[in-house]
């Protein structure tokens, strides 16, 4: 009797990369491994999308486009390549318009995708009609997805079989147009029990011949046990990644699931030992001088409490690394049980678990519910979909106070598509007023990636990769390593740009304002306002002498994958902004001083 063939989707190039490195791989780099991947049999990749896209902007100086054109170019016409959206949110980390969920099916279509798999964190199937409808009508396949984790110990209401059950019921029921349906649990936390009985529910309740898949994380050391209870249960595809991205916050290792199912009735993919070894020892050689976080390699007991995705975890660990504050983690993943548990069950994989981590985060450093994260505010307000279940009502109140705004049952994607910075004009404006060509490919750079995609097309984007090599030659060399600073020469405030080798780098003044060469003057009414996380600069709202209002936006700095709004804590007037575009900030600096 023939073995049941099991469709093997590598992960490496995608997941593998943001699980361990935080996406931050140059294409350059990695593009042997992937020649030799194609010369070890597999065939099915996924190659973009999610965090591998804004990263490649925001860090690579790296066009997302570009990479997947040469991807396709090496491993051919016939090859699978797959990539992640976010239901409304495509691979954006807010909701975007109906003309934007159209044109990123289109480019990806494009540049080279055969699959998108297409998932909402809320597990909201409104958030999936639209997005699912537009995957289908430009001609790419669509998996569609139920998002999977374990409620910490004590919590009920979701994530049972019951609840999948539902979800993929409204999911027939709306008529989304399918070619795969994907279990997906970014933490790992599922129990391989209740993974058996959720794709034995599915397989007896979808049409026969229909493709089932599972992804998990070996983030809380069972994914092989998940996986092997999806195998029993008549899974048809199951995703896996390649050493030394595999295991750890990563998806098992296609060589220990290959050992795994030794003697049993499974051919996976149709893969051989002695191919994928040369394969990995490839991709060792690609990566060798890639820093690993150690916290890649290992799997938590914890986590099941939290739940922290794999493809989280280290962006987030690396961010608390290189801010020093790297020793509140422990707690911020303990203080995630509250967060998650109040917040409505969304399942906790992006943007829903940078809501909840960057909550824990805000009642860690400043003290429990005395600032709202502005996603989780959104979130359980309503303005992202419904959540599985209704947030705590107290919190609800904090959130509606804390961030001016009132509940709402709104679509969210109505919501967008009456918001005008995203409409596809918007980018357009922003195009022209840069002096960029308007194509849509720059269009939807510029409407995913803001600011700093048209950073990026100006040829100012930040290069950020943790090579080995580069970090012992600041260790050796100064103290100041590559970024972006705020420096003062001769009374004026200037943003450099530090790099090493021919870097194009930039020198721009901040404002145009005089600075001061000590800290700020300020008067018994001025008020210094002060980063209350760490993180980059995105964007200045305010200048100098411009009159606010309480509440009004000054700054949004970017921290955690999402955006954070500096706001005016009285009306007055700006005294100075303190930073610049792009600058790294630290818990505590002042950014900018009204009165």
């Amino acid at each position: 009797m023939a073995k049941k063939f099991i469709d093997v989707m590598d992960t490496t190039f995608r997941d593998g990369f943001q699980s361990v490195y935080g996406g931050r791989v140059l294409m350059n780099d990695f593009f042997p491994a992937v020649e030799a991947a194609k010369m070890a049999g597999i065939n099915h990749f996924e190659f973009g999308g999610g965090a591998r896209f804004q990263s490649l902007y925001f860090y690579l100086r790296e066009d997302a486009f570009e990479m997947m054109d040469k991807f396709r170019e090496i491993v051919g016409p016939d090859a699978n390549l797959q990539t992640l959206s976010r239901g409304v949110n495509t691979v954006m980390l807010d909701t975007g318009s109906k003309e934007l969920i159209d044109l990123h099916a289109k480019m990806f279509k494009k540049h080279g995708t055969t699959t998108i798999r297409n998932f909402d964190a809320l597990n909201d199937v409104e958030n999936l009609k639209y997005s699912g409808e537009r995957i289908a009508h430009h001609g790419l396949k669509h998996e569609v997805v139920v998002t999977m984790m374990d409620l910490p110990p004590g919590c009920h209401g979701a994530h049972d079989v019951e609840f999948y059950e539902k979800t993929l019921r409204d999911i027939l029921d709306a008529g989304i147009p399918y070619d795969s349906i994907c279990f997906k649990d970014a933490s790992g936390t599922s129990n391989p029990q209740k993974v058996f009985e959720t794709i034995k529910m599915a397989r007896a309740l979808v049409p026969e011949g229909t493709h089932l898949r599972l992804h998990t994380h070996e983030t809380a050391g069972v994914s092989v046990s998940a996986y092997m209870a999806a195998l029993e249960a008549g899974i048809d595809g199951i995703d896996m990644a390649a050493a030394p991205v595999s295991g750890g916050t990563s998806q098992p290792d296609i060589l220990t699931m290959l050992h795994a199912t030794k003697g049993m009735n499974f051919d996976l993919g149709g893969l051989e030992i002695g191919k994928i070894l040369t394969y990995e020892k490839e991709l060792q050689s690609c990566l060798s001088d890639y820093f690993m976080p150690p916290e890649a390699t290992m799997v938590s007991p914890v986590i099941p409490f939290s739940p922290m995705p794999g493809g989280a975890l280290t962006a987030n660990t690396q961010m608390m690394r290189d801010n020093d504050i790297l020793d509140k983690f422990p707690e911020v993943i303990a203080a995630m049980q509250e967060v998650v548990e109040k917040g409505g069950y969304g399942t906790s994989v992006t943007p829903v678990s940078q809501f909840y981590f960057q909550q824990a985060l805000n009642n860690v450093m400043q003290g429990p519910w005395n600032a709202i994260a502005p996603g989780y505010g959104k979130m359980v307000l309503g303005y992202f979909g419904k959540t599985p279940v209704a947030p705590d009502p107290e919190i609800v109140k904090i959130a509606s106070e804390k961030l001016g705004l009132e509940p709402t049952t709104k679509n969210a994607l109505d919501i967008a598509d009456a918001d005008e910075t995203k409409s596809l004009q918007h980018a357009i404006d922003e195009l022209k007023e840069n002096d960029i060509e308007v194509t849509e490919e720059n269009i939807f750079i510029a409407a995913a990636c803001q600011e700093k995609g048209i950073a990026f097309l100006l040829g100012k984007g930040e290069l950020n990769v943790r090579k080995i090599s580069e970090m012992k030659n600041d260790c050796e060399g100064s103290s100041m390593g590559s970024g972006n600073y705020t420096v003062v020469v001769d009374g004026q405030k200037f943003s450099v740009q530090v790099a090493e080798g021919d870097a194009d780098i930039q020198v721009t003044a901040v404002n145009g304002e005089a600075a001061a060469t000590s800290a700020p003057v300020t008067s018994g009414t001025d008020i210094e306002i002060k980063a209350l996380l760490p993180g980059n600069v995105w964007k200045i709202v305010a200048n100098p002498g411009q009159s606010v209002n309480e509440g009004d936006v000054i700054m949004i700095l970017e921290s955690m994958k999402m955006e954070i709004d500096v706001v005016a804590p009285k009306g007055g007037v700006v005294k100075s902004i303190n930073v610049a575009t792009n600058d790294k900030v630290v818990e505590g600096q002042t950014v900018a001083v009204i009165g």
